[in-house]
């Protein structure tokens, strides 16, 4: 399959910046911005992604449609464009690139073969890319990984794992149960030692015995709280996967709770463009601190 037209749902943070990749590499990109925000219309226009009028036109000139959405809604979005293949009669290679445990994506499978659509499972590892030398990752799997590989050959890093649904989707869950997980973790008991009033006690402590961890938790947290109503579902998904291999949910559940608690906060509530809180490590220890007193 010759990929000319890449069909986006949808251009947020992640998506406007795959779709500016593949355009710079000499792709089209579209998307439909129905029911989106004036935010995802801003920055799919930033990344000179083409609007189009409704998804049956979307579906019908795309050769592979990549779902980057929140994972509370990858099922609805892959019902979505299931009904638009539907609509059409059109043939299409559907990418689950969400952050989704391998047993949601064999669900979402499911659904998009009953259709006639041809599925792959991607797991995004790394920051929203930019065109140029690539450090984030796209895992994929499944009996169609070698078709969105070509995708390689305009500017991203795609790995092929496999032709099993869900392999891609499993290295996001476990990577990602890593980083984000121990962001949660740093992030809860940074706080809790500043409520207990032993913040530099306990830097000194970790600037003594831990001080890798220390600076990479100042590295990872600033960037945390604009996405951590992105990462609450990412966490149950995670704390899913582990469940269905007999394993404890708790540990992922409770970061999930972590995240849901920033998304409340002033720092949580902020778009990444307009920033001026939670900027370091320290200022989102201050903040989050700052809030659980005033509760």
């Amino acid at each position: 399959m010759a990929i000319k037209t890449v069909g986006l749902l949808s251009p947020g943070d992640m998506g406007h910046s795959i779709g500016n990749v593949l355009r710079h590499g000499g792709l089209r990109v579209i998307t439909c911005l129905q029911g989106r925000t004036s935010r995802s219309a801003e920055l799919a226009k930033e990344a000179g992604i083409e609007d189009v009028r409704d998804d049956e036109t979307l579906v019908r000139e795309a050769d592979v449609v990549l779902s980057v959405l929140p994972p509370d809604r990858a099922v609805g979005n892959a019902s979505r464009v299931a009904a638009a293949v539907q609509a059409t009669g059109t043939e299409l290679l559907f990418a689950d690139c969400n952050a989704i445990s391998p047993k949601t994506a064999r669900e979402i499978e499911g659904i998009v073969q009953e259709a006639g659509i041809r599925m792959v499972d991607v797991g995004i590892i790394g920051n929203p890319p930019k065109p140029g030398p690539q450090t984030t990752r796209l895992y994929t799997s499944g009996p169609h990984a070698g078709e969105f590989a070509e995708l390689a050959e305009y500017g991203l890093d795609v790995r092929v794992m496999g032709d099993k649904m869900g392999q891609a989707s499993g290295i996001k869950m476990c990577y990602a149960s890593l980083t984000k997980g121990l962001t949660a973790l740093g992030t809860e008991l940074l706080t809790a030692g500043r409520l207990l009033d032993l913040e530099e006690p306990l830097r000194a402590e970790l600037e003594a015995s831990q001080p890798q961890l220390y600076a990479w938790l100042a590295r990872y947290m600033p960037s945390m709280p604009p996405k951590a109503y992105r990462w609450v579902g990412e966490m149950l998904e995670i704390a899913s996967t582990f469940e269905d291999l007999g394993m404890t949910p708790r540990i992922l559940q409770g970061a999930a709770d972590m995240y849901q608690l920033i998304e409340t906060t002033p720092m949580g509530k902020e778009p990444p463009e307009h920033r001026t809180r939670g900027t370091s490590r320290e200022a989102v220890v201050s903040d989050l601190a700052e809030y659980l007193a005033s509760q």
